[in-house]
């Protein structure tokens, strides 16, 4: 039997500043493909994605339409295809500075939760910075849970661990692949709140199909459609995040973004 979620009020309160300030000076990311094809069939065209520095990306849109396919070219999973480019706005190459959350948790089942966030630097051949895997587990609430193994936890705490191994890599960059929808709605609704404080500063590009996820979170919101998909024009919603979904702005984008959604679904039925 899984146990009942800690509560989530006292979470990130009191967050030392060390980890607030990991990311601010903050990287931006520009990708340019030229074509992305799949089966001999042209998924996505003439995209030109930009990720702001130190801001929150949403990428929104039905499945099938190549979002994780951009995620998978910028994590380097999928080969960059030829005339296209991934530009970083210092100039530098985007290797080791990059980390990556999957919708599924991912951790060692026999592992602990300390060890699930310290395997990365061992496998690196680092000292294992135990200050800073304990200082990331209070941050997620899972302090009186650092010695369980994951299948003692529920699926919310299990995610918990894993956005706390991501952030544990220190990367300016992070690259999110709908990491919060195979959780039920109170559950993901707490950890958009968790996420939106620890992400702070950082560059994020968070995949998503489900609108109100985007508007609580994303700085700026771009719907991903069409055969080849393309890019809608940057949204911009207002005030800080994580968003009110009862506030009547949130609510008129939530309106615009599904009539666009739905009207792509009807053209492709």
């Amino acid at each position: 039997m899984e146990p009942d979620d800690p509560t989530y009020s006292d979470i990130t309160e009191s967050m030392p500043d060390s980890l607030r300030d990991q990311g601010r000076i903050g990287i931006g990311v520009h990708l340019s493909l030229d074509r992305l094809v799949f089966d001999g069939e042209t998924v996505l065209s003439d995209l030109d994605l930009e990720l702001e520095p130190g801001k929150i990306t949403c990428l929104l849109g039905p499945s099938g339409v190549g979002k994780s396919s951009i995620l998978k070219v910028l994590a380097g999973f999928i080969p960059l295809p030829g005339n296209s480019r991934i530009t970083a706005s210092d100039g530098e190459s985007l290797l080791g500075r990059l980390s990556y959350m999957d919708q599924k948790d991912l951790l060692l089942p026999w592992a602990s939760v300390l060890d699930n966030l310290l395997i990365g630097g061992r496998l690196r051949g680092e000292t294992p910075d135990n200050a800073r895997a304990n200082m990331l587990i209070r941050q997620v609430g899972l302090e009186n849970w650092r010695d369980n193994r994951p299948d003692t936890l529920s699926g919310g705490m299990r995610q918990r661990v894993a956005l706390a191994r991501t952030l544990m890599e220190g990367s300016p960059i992070l690259l999110m692949d709908e990491p919060f929808s195979a959780l039920d709605a109170i559950t993901r609704f707490r950890l958009q709140d968790l996420a939106a404080r620890l992400l702070s500063g950082k560059t994020v590009l968070l995949i998503t199909h489900d609108p109100m996820e985007a508007l609580r979170l994303g700085d700026v919101i771009y719907v991903l459609s069409g055969h080849p998909a393309r890019l809608s024009e940057a949204i911009r919603p207002e005030k800080d995040i994580p968003r009110d979904p009862s506030d009547s702005a949130f609510t008129q984008h939530y309106s615009a973004i599904m009539a666009r959604l739905a009207g792509e679904a009807e053209d492709a039925s």
